[in-house]
């Protein structure tokens, strides 16, 4: 009995010993997981904190590269086609010489001169030196610092027709020894085909020496068709990746500060779309007349030389998606979205969406003016439009139903050039007098941007009025970095991110097209409206009820 006690009394302890040791065993396997869970979960959050912080150091760079242009670092040669014309003797030799007065260019720059007036070196350079004498954007000049950027400058001449022009510029360029070569047409657009061609020639198009880069100045091409045929013609020499089409606009501060805003508040984000604004208007107003550009203006108009380029411009970037972080075409790529998504108009209804005007006589800042059919140069009874007005929609899930209104005319009360985005009236008027929040993005003059709301008059009285919340870039010191400038040197450091692509000019041109065909094919004038004025009172009509221009 006792032996049969013994025995069950020790199975019984193994028994007990042997669960002990599966119960340790257990948890020891338990404590393992968790431990690697932890380890696990620990590397997880680690990695998703890198990847955060790599996002965001994405996103942070291509904002930056922007808005951030940084130096040309790089001895480049960069040759001016055009040199004796209005653009580069007022705008881009000021630039040049302000970047390198400011030390953004390498010591090793060179401006080659190339036009088909017979001129020497010291004739460029002392018109050059002229030029910047006389110029608004240079402040004072040092004579020292004056005589080395002159002492950079060369000039070429010849037919741009033929071929000895192109090999006296290879030579030069050879000579020099540039990292790369910027090629910039300040030209007529009828020269451009013939320009590129001749480049290619004497094999100037060849990155196997360097970089090489094409800057096309507006308008590219006359209309969509034309457009297509000059993008054809310039991509059988040169890569997309090459051709650089300037738009001055895209230079301009405030344009940039647009990005910042949206993208660095996040106050605005929950705002930016169809519930929250009512509308958008764009306007860009001149004082001025043709002041000499006859030749131009007849054949470009208020469509081309505004609407197509620089206002659908300013739309893409105030209407455009949050550019994906991590890619260099980011920008253009959303930039293309937004045109894509603006309704087309058709010539049918021309009339219906858009206004067309011609500045007649009148008074402006106290001086009486002729019309624009009193103009030198201008033909007679010209139908060219000097205004133009639209209304155009953005047809994507964040703006279906809310109106752009664009806008632009010379020979308007003030020089104004703005994007005005109006948000939606509260649903309960409890204060009387009150007006629609604005944002207002201010891009010349008095560069700034102003945050409209309304604000209780002193007093007894609860009556509303109109504040303004206003950040002004004259509260800071220094000057505005000229478009021009900013741009060159996007160029000379192959940053393309301001300049439109070819998809952005096309869709431009697909959006504008209706009305070419509408008004060039018409017997009727543009509506008639006195300098001074702020366009026909037909514009007026485009614009739904309750809603008015900002003049």
């Amino acid at each position: 009995m006792s032996d049969i006690s013994d025995k069950t009394s020790g199975k019984a302890e193994k028994e007990k010993a042997k669960k002990a040791a599966k119960n340790e065993k257990s948890s020891k396997e338990k404590s393992s997981k968790e431990k690697s869970s932890k380890d696990k979960a620990g590397k997880k959050d680690k990695k998703g904190k890198k990847a955060t912080l790599l996002e965001q150091a994405q996103a942070a760079h291509l904002l930056q590269s922007m808005i951030d242009a940084g130096s040309a670092s790089d001895a480049a040669t960069l040759v001016l086609f055009g040199v004796t014309g209005d653009l580069v003797r007022r705008k881009l030799l000021p630039a040049l010489f302000g970047l390198y007065r400011d030390g953004l260019l390498a010591d090793g720059i060179r401006i080659l001169g190339v036009g088909r007036r017979d001129l020497s070196d010291s004739d460029f350079r002392n018109l050059a030196e002229k030029s910047l004498c006389e110029s608004k954007e240079t402040g004072a000049l040092e004579e020292d610092l004056l005589q080395q950027f002159l002492g950079r400058l060369a000039y070429r001449w010849g037919d741009f027709d033929g071929e000895q022009l192109y090999r006296d510029i290879a030579a030069y360029c050879a000579a020099e020894e540039s990292a790369g070569v910027l090629f910039y047409l300040s030209l007529l657009p009828s020269l451009f085909i013939t320009v590129s061609d001749g480049l290619a020639g004497a094999g100037l198009n060849d990155e196997a020496q360097g970089w090489r880069r094409l800057v096309v100045e507006k308008p590219f091409g006359r209309d969509l068709d034309t457009a297509l045929e000059l993008q054809q013609q310039l991509t059988r020499h040169w890569h997309e990746s090459q051709i650089y089409r300037i738009d001055h606009y895209l230079g301009k501060e405030t344009v940039q500060n647009l990005l910042a805003v949206r993208f660095g508040n996040a106050i605005f984000e929950p705002l930016w779309n169809r519930d929250m604004i009512d509308h958008v208007q764009i306007t860009a107003a001149e004082d001025l007349g043709l002041e000499g550009r006859a030749g131009y203006y007849e054949e470009s108009g208020a469509v081309r030389d505004m609407l197509q380029n620089h206002l659908l411009q300013l739309l893409a970037l105030t209407a455009m998606e949050p550019p994906a972080p991590g890619s260099p075409d980011a920008l253009r790529d959303e930039k293309v979205k937004a045109l894509r998504a603006v309704t087309r108009i058709t010539p049918q209804e021309a009339d219906r969406v858009a206004v067309r005007g011609q500045y007649t006589a009148g008074t402006l800042g106290g001086q009486e003016l002729g019309g624009y059919q009193q103009e030198d140069g201008v033909r007679p009874s010209s139908p060219t439009p000097t205004f133009v007005a639209v209304r155009l929609e953005v047809d994507n899930w964040r703006w279906r139903g809310v109106p752009f209104y664009l806008r632009s005319g010379k020979r308007m009360p003030k020089k104004l050039t703005e994007i005005a985005v109006v948000f939606r009236q509260p649903p309960l008027h409890l204060f009387p007098g009150m007006q629609p929040n604005a944002l207002i993005f201010r891009i010349q003059p008095d560069e700034g941007i102003s945050l409209s709301i309304n604000t209780k008059t002193p007093g007894p009285d609860l009556n509303a009025r109109e504040t303004a919340l206003e950040f002004r870039y004259d509260t800071y010191s220094g000057t505005l970095t000229s478009p021009y400038a900013r741009l060159l040197l996007d160029a000379l450091n192959g940053d393309a991110s301001l300049f439109p692509r070819a998809e952005e000019v096309m869709e431009s041109w697909r959006i504008v097209q209706g009305l070419l065909d509408a008004w060039e094919t018409a017997e009727g004038q543009p509506r008639p409206y006195p300098s001074g004025s702020w366009g026909p009172e037909a514009a007026d009509a485009l614009m739904d009820e309750g809603q008015h221009w900002r003049n």
